[in-house]
């Protein structure tokens, strides 16, 4: 497999050994999001050091394709992007697409009908929310549940419901999809409540892949000069883009809103592909987010960040935040904000011990999987 680079056409090849076991990984790759494409990619370069054969499970949807193009070219709806933010989207988006062709990918087969589907010896369905039930797109999608996989063992590694929350509960017939699992592990405690209801015990708790498996930045991606905080999301409070621009403005620092464009940031880069959202993370002052995997590179770089959680994905950033002892970093809806007490120091050196031991408790749950 091609070690992490640039956003180019260059394929990343599965080993073809015969003597190693094959597995399929089952998430969303082909989103055109950030975490969603480092998450399938750390996993797949994860797994393939551990020894393995491995291919994304490339599923096709024309239904899924355009939703995901109509997202990626308006991404701040209600808010409609200009003209010239819609092409700076598309130049992102053509980014992405040269991205996933360079990924490890199975033959094509149908999302709903997966009778084409390669045989595996294991599948591994996540990372990402693909038990979602409220998905705009992906939501009750059989195949993540386990159905028609072509493979000996069905297992998942840090698989997620998202936003459908533990109280809502689960019908009697998801939770039976969850019992075809051989095993199972999820990255949230929200998602470990859903699936102890009905299997009837705890699930494995592990890391998000791009925590467990940290990508290495290219070196040959530009880097923004000087000193500078990335905003990550949209969508964000007013207080807290005020006190973010208070903050930067009072220290020198320049705002730049990656991805998506936010008016208040001191420059929009709305073209970045993966590999410079990746360079961009490290190379960051502070994060500002709303995001899952805003939180997630801050960590991993042991970059400062504040966190002001939306509803959809709260339960993501809360679960992760208290899971490496993080909380402080996650803003409370109507509280004082004070970036300075947050932004300004280290992360908490405890959070590095947290996460080593968190990866740890991974490592075990692969080895018990992949064996």
């Amino acid at each position: 497999m091609k070690l992490p680079g640039s956003d180019d056409s260059s394929t990343l090849l599965y080993d073809l050994r015969s003597d190693t076991r094959s597995v399929g990984i089952l998430t969303f790759h082909r989103c055109i999001n950030y975490g969603s494409y480092w998450q399938a990619r750390c996993l797949a370069e994860g797994v393939h050091a551990r020894g393995h054969r491995v291919m994304l499970l490339d599923h096709e949807s024309p239904r899924v394709t355009r939703a995901e193009w109509r997202n990626a070219l308006q991404p701040t709806l209600p808010a409609r992007a200009s003209a010239e933010d819609r092409r700076l989207y598309g130049a992102k988006l053509r980014k992405f697409l040269c991205a996933f062709d360079a990924l490890p990918l199975s033959p094509g087969f149908d999302l709903v009908d997966p009778l084409e589907m390669p045989h595996v010896d294991t599948v591994l369905v996540g990372s990402d929310e693909v038990w979602n039930l409220r998905h705009p797109w992906y939501g009750g999608a059989s195949i993540f549940f386990g159905q028609g996989l072509n493979a000996e063992c069905v297992a998942a590694y840090a698989a997620s419901f998202g936003s459908y929350d533990a109280d809502a509960g689960l019908d009697p017939y998801w939770q039976d999809q969850l019992r075809r699992f051989d095993t199972i592990a999820v990255r949230d405690e929200n998602s470990r409540r859903l699936v102890a209801q009905a299997i009837g015990k705890p699930p494995a708790l592990v890391l998000d892949p791009c925590l467990q498996f940290p990508p290495q930045p290219d070196a040959a991606t530009p880097v923004p000069e000087g000193r500078y905080a990335l905003v990550y999301g949209h969508g964000m409070p007013e207080a807290f883009a005020q006190a973010a621009r208070a903050w930067a403005s009072a220290r020198g620092i320049r705002l730049i809103s990656i991805g998506y464009r936010n008016d208040w940031a001191d420059e929009q880069w709305l073209d970045a592909g993966p590999h410079d959202f990746a360079a961009a993370m490290a190379g960051a002052q502070a994060v500002l987010t709303n995001f899952f995997h805003g939180c997630v590179f801050a960590l991993l770089n042991d970059t400062p960040f504040a966190c002001a959680p939306s509803p959809y994905r709260m339960n993501k950033v809360r679960d992760l935040t208290e899971l490496l002892g993080a909380e402080r970093h996650l803003l409370v809806p109507g509280a004082r904000i004070d970036l300075g007490a947050i932004l300004d120091v280290p992360l908490d050196a405890a959070i590095g011990g947290r996460i080593e031991a968190m990866r740890d408790q991974s490592n075990a749950y692969l080895d018990k999987v992949l064996g």
